[in-house]
């Protein structure tokens, strides 16, 4: 049996700001006829995650692309025909799939059988998936919270920011977050529980502005943009303040760009300022899961997705996260579940 499927690429790196031209929708055709000893998995798509590091991938030059295993995110999809004996036709698996409507891939592709536990499949990709993983490390295992600590969380209504101000909120913290619109200030406060946030594009002094929200400063600063954002958070620290650094965003785009805390403050703070990747924290899953999927049914944390629907439309949904656009996590539905 043969179908078509469909799949995005690039037609060039990508060094600034994507755009719609630099993607284009393909089409080939692809036989679910597998020879027995190929030890092939071939996968439906079912939902796509969309992330902002995933720009590191696509440009002519990376870091990361030389530290990093994990090029795509995690994407739920359903095995459609198999040699592989590990899986069979009909399982739900995870794993760093293509940006398309199937993915053929061979043993040892870091494909792993799903257990949805009664939630929809989409949490799977955010919430229950590496953002959430992401926001849950970050926060305890670096940063630590205690209660009554001051914690501020930058691009706080993004896919992993939205989740660490909940985690802290529950760890009896108290929290401000900053966004890019008033609507998204409100959210953060009137739907997600943060004590504060701000809209940064409003402030034209952001030293002043962390002030006037920490008046007795941070003690925990979760930093997913960089620049000039983590220069005055550093400047706003308390002694002992801890920086978990899980993206910078304003270097994707600008690599000029880039933040020169002063180190003065750091030593004589003792701040800790740590870099990080979700998977370097895949030996506390299980915690992290039984931990979020408890409080999600107890309705102690909100998930917040961002769902656009087709293949054809990856390209938009992920030049929206460029453009401050998207609310909670980004994911695409390729196929009904």
């Amino acid at each position: 049996m043969d179908v078509v499927n469909r799949y995005i690429t690039i037609n060039n790196h990508i060094n600034i700001a994507p755009q719609d031209s630099d993607f284009e929708l393909k089409a080939s055709p692809l036989s679910l006829s597998l020879d027995p000893a190929s030890n092939v998995v071939i996968v439906k798509n079912l939902y796509v995650s969309i992330d902002p590091y995933q720009l590191n991938r696509m440009k002519s030059f990376s870091a990361s692309q030389k530290t990093s295993d994990f090029a795509v995110a995690i994407v739920p999809g359903e095995v459609v025909a198999s040699t592989n004996p590990e899986f069979d036709k009909g399982d739900i698996v995870v794993g760093l799939l293509n940006w398309g409507e199937f993915t053929v891939t061979k043993a040892g592709g870091m494909l792993n059988k799903l257990n949805p536990m009664g939630f929809p499949l989409s949490y799977h990709v955010g919430i229950l998936g590496f953002s959430g993983l992401t926001a849950y490390a970050g926060l305890f295992e670096i940063c630590k919270p205690k209660k009554g600590e001051k914690v501020f969380v930058s691009t706080a209504l993004g896919s992993v920011g939205n989740l660490v101000g909940q985690f802290a909120k529950l760890s009896g913290c108290y929290v401000v977050g900053c966004a890019g619109s008033k609507e998204k200030v409100a959210l953060l406060k009137e739907k997600l529980g943060f004590d504060d946030a701000f809209n940064y594009r409003e402030e034209t002094d952001l030293n002043s502005t962390l002030k006037r929200y920490f008046p007795n400063g941070i003690d925990i600063y979760f930093d997913n943009v960089g620049g000039e954002m983590q220069e005055v958070a550093v400047s706003n620290m308390n002694i002992n303040g801890r920086i978990a650094v899980c993206g910078v965003i304003s270097e994707y785009l600008d690599s000029e760009k880039r933040a020169a805390p002063s180190m003065i403050e750091v030593i004589y703070k003792r701040i800790k300022i740590q870099g990080f990747l979700a998977g370097d924290y895949l030996n506390i899953f299980g915690d992290f899961l039984s931990t979020t999927c408890d409080r999600l049914c107890t309705g102690k944390i909100q998930p917040l997705e961002d769902i656009s629907d087709g293949v054809e439309s990856i390209p938009s949904a992920f030049i929206s996260l460029y453009r401050g656009q998207n609310i909670g996590k980004k994911i695409v539905k390729i196929a009904e579940e």
